[in-house]
């Protein structure tokens, strides 16, 4: 689905993108399809300035049995603070607003860059399965330079290939993101590669868990030391996760009491530990379907 076409617009500050999704007018124009809760397509105007953008209704959540009911917009909103506090960026403006249909999350659409000519690596299964950027199946069995292995899967007729994920900086931010934030569904189809080099994260309605629930395709880094940059990051977090902060009383808006105290014991086993969580061997690592 592309962006509708636009008034001339200005460029506007991640301030700015929030005021346009939280106070514009809400026009429906369609729902992006395959998505087990309500998502539409929409666009929003504000102050002669219109975005394309997503909003996921509150009314179109499935009830799920380890989640308290109606609260994955609340919980898109969290992953949207969280990223912002680490100052990656990796999460599209979010906000939590009202819309045609109720309450629910708006977040700025994305349009994912798409390479001119395909990888080197993703050639023959990758490509014949139609896996996004920065994934590949390699029959071989070894993931190349440039590549981290994640797991072997099933491609037909009694073969199987291993799954591998770019040994690529933005996506290890996105493992440590996901670590923090505890996401349960981090798949091929939830990465957003963007114009000028940018990297998104999306679909953040199973996080802050208060039980461990990390389900993720960016386990290529698992067990090793976390980067110098990841370090200082969660130093930050962990000063801005105090309580009575900012940070700290937005996010008390958004999820329960214990799910808080849990991100706070995340970030701070994460800082002990120096390293990438290892799969803990108690439920399926990989979500499924995994693109």
């Amino acid at each position: 689905m592309s962006a509708p076409e636009r008034i001339p617009s200005r460029s506007l500050t991640e301030a700015g993108l929030r005021t346009l999704l939280a106070e514009g007018e809400l026009t429906v124009l369609g729902q992006v399809r395959g998505a087990s809760n309500a998502v539409l397509y929409c666009t929003v105007v504000h102050q002669g300035e219109e975005r394309a953008c997503v909003y996921k209704p509150v009314a179109g959540e499935q009830p799920l049995w380890d989640f308290p009911d109606g609260t994955l917009a609340q919980r898109e909103v969290a992953a949207y603070e969280i990223s912002e506090s680490t100052g990656w960026g990796l999460v599209p403006p979010t906000v939590l607003r009202e819309g045609p249909y109720g309450q629910g999350m708006c977040q700025l659409w994305i349009e994912a860059d798409e390479p001119d000519e395909p990888d080197e690596a993703a050639d023959g299964p990758a490509g014949a399965y139609g896996l996004p950027p920065l994934l590949a199946l390699v029959e071989d069995g070894e993931p190349g330079d440039g590549w981290k292995a994640v797991g072997f899967a099933e491609v037909g007729e009694g073969r199987t290939a291993l799954l591998v994920h770019a040994d690529d900086p933005r996506l290890r931010r996105l493992a440590v993101l996901d670590a923090v934030i505890n996401n349960g569904d981090r798949k091929g189809g939830h990465l957003l590669p963007a114009p000028g080099g940018r990297l998104y994260g999306i679909d953040h309605g199973v996080t802050f868990n208060a039980d461990d629930k990390l389900r993720t395709l960016l386990w290529g880094w698992a067990g090793e030391p976390l980067t110098a940059e990841a370090v200082e990051v969660l130093d930050r977090l962990s000063a801005g996760l105090e309580p009575g902060t900012v940070l700290a009383t937005r996010l008390a808006e958004l999820i329960t009491t214990a799910e808080l105290d849990a991100l706070r014991a995340r970030v701070a086993g994460l800082r002990e530990a120096g390293r990438h969580p290892q799969p803990s061997g108690e439920w399926p690592a990989i979500p499924w379907p995994p693109v």
